[in-house]
């Protein structure tokens, strides 16, 4: 795990895990759960990791909503339906990576002492072309995923 290269001491969620840290951990304590924060249209057009090897699901949980991208005003509320245990991991992803830091300090901020960001998210960065999904990320990774 890193620290996102924050100065010692200015932490503002828990980290950073790698996706393969992200499987371990979820393959290892049964109370970490893995929430999506990116849009509805993200999860149908782009793909979904598949937890279904571990015997879990990930729970979708836009951070914006689509189309407008306005802030989801009950994210809160819906990751603590989700996870009502506020010491059990709680690990986001998104496309790349930051808005699920945004995610994972706004479930610190709410009392959520072990979130977690996902580095490089689902897809990872651009490539020198502007195209996804080839330099880094859950599905470069080859983790499970699943489409539609």
């Amino acid at each position: 795990m890193t620290n996102g290269g924050k100065p010692e001491g200015a932490e503002t969620y828990a980290g950073d895990l790698t996706v393969q840290e992200t499987w371990e951990l979820l393959e290892n304590n049964p109370d970490a759960v893995l929430i999506d924060v990116r849009t509805t249209a993200e999860w149908a057009y782009v793909g979904m990791p598949d937890l279904s090897p571990l015997g879990k699901a990930v729970h979708p949980v836009s951070w914006v909503l689509f189309p407008d991208m306005s802030k989801n005003a009950s994210f809160i509320d819906e990751i603590s339906a989700i996870q009502p245990k506020k010491s059990a991991p709680m690990v986001f992803l998104c496309r790349s990576g930051v808005r699920s830091i945004a995610a994972a300090e706004a479930a610190t901020r709410a009392g959520y002492e072990k979130s977690y960001n996902v580095l490089e998210g689902f897809e990872g960065g651009p490539d020198a072309e502007g195209h996804r999904g080839k330099l880094g990320g859950w599905k470069v990774a080859g983790l499970k995923w699943k489409q539609g």
